[in-house]
């Protein structure tokens, strides 16, 4: 009777959410922002609208997102996105990332090394079979049983998705390509073009575009369901929806957690990354070679650091932590107002205050009791662990290891990518390294990975000896099963052996100290939100489809007024400005074609939307479903958006290449008659 009770008072209960900013949110499918799109943009999609935009939208496994361009499988995404397979696909004849790459035929499309793509098919609420479970173990059990009937009975790739923190559970069924083909690929001098100096600002002057195509059953992949490119693109106030797989944000985490971040989790990162950016650095220093091998990862780590630094400086910043501090008190407050729910759920913030006081001691070893970050350490230690978990029954595996995920696994463990030795053993050598001085030479994983030798003397041998480079060796010991990887001599394999007890021991802390504890108390502190404020506030991204919304629009920095695009003629002026320096210098194409073509076609734009990481590749639509452009990177003043949303008039936006300037490039730079031809259905 007393739950029945809390039930039907939780109506009276509900108030005004903290007021949401503007274009603020990730919204899911289930639960479009279809009130504040007719308020604020008077849009009411019409029938079919969104199921078209979540069939079109697509997410790549290589981190972001992307979309179908024409109904013959043609993709769009970032040429920062497949900047990892364009090197994988590299040799020192022939550089995909720095030469480019087009095929006008279907017979020139060259297939990615190992890509694959999901399109969120349907999906289905299953939060009441998830939470009726006693445990997190039980909760993972079910899980797994829901995943595994899922693809028996659709054949698509079928994953149950976590929530506002375990709020509510959702079935998502996949349908999935593993045949994936580049078609065009720019030169990264304008696809990146001002490097890092100009990455995460704004006005921005880059191409910054890959074409795929989706192939299944060795032909071109029928989808009907595609963005129809526009020709003009978005204008100056166009209302514009950005549908894509945002990868991780922390708006609803508590005060605590947040604290957490800021004082450790964050500073930790950044060591890591910076012993990773190090050592390919410094390996790329050997020779043009040696470059061309580790310039995909440094670019990626500097960006990494870059926006990892923007986060921190928000969360460092009184006021807008101090904003967090009083939505969360706003929160409280009113669920003290109602004593049955208030003992139902406040003691959730204490749990999770209580947990995370013990985390800074553990983290040190939790970050670097690894050697995943290497392509060897990573292939062996998932090879061990694949191989001792799959002798388990299905629903007592860690997550990433039931039956729905193994396909996408080995297609990944298999992957035919170049592995260079040279670079794997510096990678290596650094980390292990760089882990002994931080955790200390008796720490359990640094005697289990090197015990009293020297760290040049194990990792060198690992590299050296190791059969891992070959695909057909890495299948072997995974059809082998754990009694094939027990027997192994394979000094990388041993050593991914030695120190699994050790990650094992960590994650089982981890599991029963942290995950277990934000899993229950997300739980309640979302009924608790829910209860409060109704399903009004988005759920933190999870890089998982979601839609944000918003409109093309410039801003004002300090005394000077930002257009809402650029052109090319900026392009030349800031070229020519720095004398053609890099990375300011210019694809030799560029030069020739100078005055040659449609000079003040939009390049790049602006627009409110709420973006992060993992949106790279979006596309960006207009009210008729119709490509305007492609997301690729945010302003400096957008970073912190991480922990909150940025407010338009603080100058956070999204930036995106403009469809007219794709279009233009395309036809009179590149000359690509037939990729242009198929985009505007010709």
């Amino acid at each position: 009777m007393k739950h029945v009770l809390i039930v039907l008072f939780i109506f009276s209960l509900v108030a005004l959410p903290p007021a949401l900013l503007a274009d603020e949110g990730m919204w899911t499918f289930d639960n479009p922002p279809l009130k504040q799109w007719k308020e604020r943009y008077n849009f009411v999609p019409p029938a079919g609208w969104l199921d078209k935009v979540r069939l079109a939208s697509v997410r790549l496994n290589d981190g972001g997102s992307s979309s179908f361009v024409s109904p013959n499988g043609l993709i769009i995404t970032n040429q920062h996105v497949a900047n990892g397979q364009l090197s994988k696909m590299s040799t020192k004849e022939r550089n995909y990332v720095k030469d480019g790459f087009y095929a006008p035929t279907l017979a020139d499309e060259v297939k990615a090394t190992d890509l694959e793509a999901n399109v969120l098919e349907s999906f289905e609420d299953v939060t009441a079979k998830v939470q009726a479970a006693s445990s997190s173990e039980q909760k993972k059990a079910v899980m797994a049983d829901i995943e595994k009937d899922c693809t028996a009975k659709t054949q698509l790739k079928c994953e149950v998705i976590s929530f506002y923190s375990g709020g509510e559970y959702w079935l998502y069924r996949f349908k999935k390509y593993t045949d994936l083909r580049i078609v065009f690929a720019p030169e990264e001098q304008i696809s990146f073009f001002g490097g890092d100096y100009d990455n995460f600002t704004y006005p921005r002057y880059d191409l910054d575009i890959t074409f795929l195509r989706a192939y299944e059953n060795g032909k071109p992949a029928v989808t009907p369901n595609y963005f129809k490119f526009s020709e003009t693109g978005a204008a100056d106030g166009e209302f514009i929806v950005v549908p894509g797989n945002p990868g991780s944000t922390a708006r609803l985490s508590t005060v605590a957690q947040l604290a957490y971040q800021r004082d450790v989790g964050n500073p930790l990162l950044e060591a890591t990354w910076n012993t990773r950016l190090s050592a390919l650095e410094t390996y790329a220093k050997q020779g043009d070679e040696q470059l061309r091998q580790a310039h995909s990862g440094i670019r990626s780590l500097r960006n990494s650091l870059k926006r990892l630094a923007g986060q921190e400086e928000g969360l460092l910043n009184p006021r807008q932590f101090g904003t967090k501090v009083a939505e969360e008190k706003d929160l409280r407050d009113k669920l003290a107002a109602k004593p049955d729910l208030n003992k139902l759920y406040a003691p959730a913030w204490t749990d999770l205050e209580k947990a995370y006081a013990h985390l800074p001691e553990k983290a040190p070893r939790l970050a670097f009791s690894t050697i995943s970050v290497a392509r060897l350490g990573s292939i062996a230690s998932q090879i061990v662990r694949f191989t001792e978990e799959t002798a388990k029954p299905n629903d007592e595996r860690y997550d990433e290891y039931r039956d729905n995920r193994l396909d996408s696994l080995k297609f990944s463990l298999l992957s035919k990518a170049p592995i260079y030795p040279a670079m794997e053993e510096a990678m290596l050598v650094a980390w292990l390294t760089k882990a002994k001085e931080k955790l200390g030479v008796n720490d359990p994983f640094i005697r289990a990975a090197i015990g009293d030798a020297e760290v040049s003397e194990v990792v060198g041998r690992a590299v050296r000896e190791t059969k891992l480079t070959d695909p057909a060796a890495r299948k072997a010991l995974l059809d082998g099963g754990k009694a094939a990887v027990a027997a192994s001599t394979d000094p990388m394999v041993t050593l991914a052996r030695r120190i699994e007890p050790v990650i094992r021991e960590l994650r089982a802390w981890n599991e029963a100290n942290i995950a277990s504890v934000e899993t229950s108390a997300g739980e309640r502190i979302s009924k608790a939100r829910f209860a409060v404020y109704g399903k009004t506030i988005p759920p933190d991204a999870n890089f998982n489809l979601r839609l944000s919304y918003g409109r093309v629009k410039g801003y004002d920095e300090d005394t000077t007024l930002v257009p809402d695009h650029t052109t090319f003629f900026g392009l030349y002026d800031r070229a020519l400005s720095f004398r053609e320096m890099s990375p300011f210098d210019l694809p030799q194409r560029y030069k020739d074609k100078m005055g040659k073509f449609d000079m003040s076609a939009a390049l790049n734009f602006v627009y409110t939307a709420d973006t992060i990481g993992g949106n790279s590749g979006s596309p960006v639509i207009n009210a008729k479903a119709e490509f305007c452009g492609i997301n690729f990177d945010s302003n400096i003043q957008k970073l912190s958006n991480k922990y909150w949303y940025v407010e338009e008039n603080e100058g956070g936006r999204a930036v995106g290449v403009h469809s007219q300037g794709i279009l233009e490039a395309l036809r009179h730079i590149y000359e690509t008659k037939e990729l242009v031809d198929e985009l505007t259905a010709k």
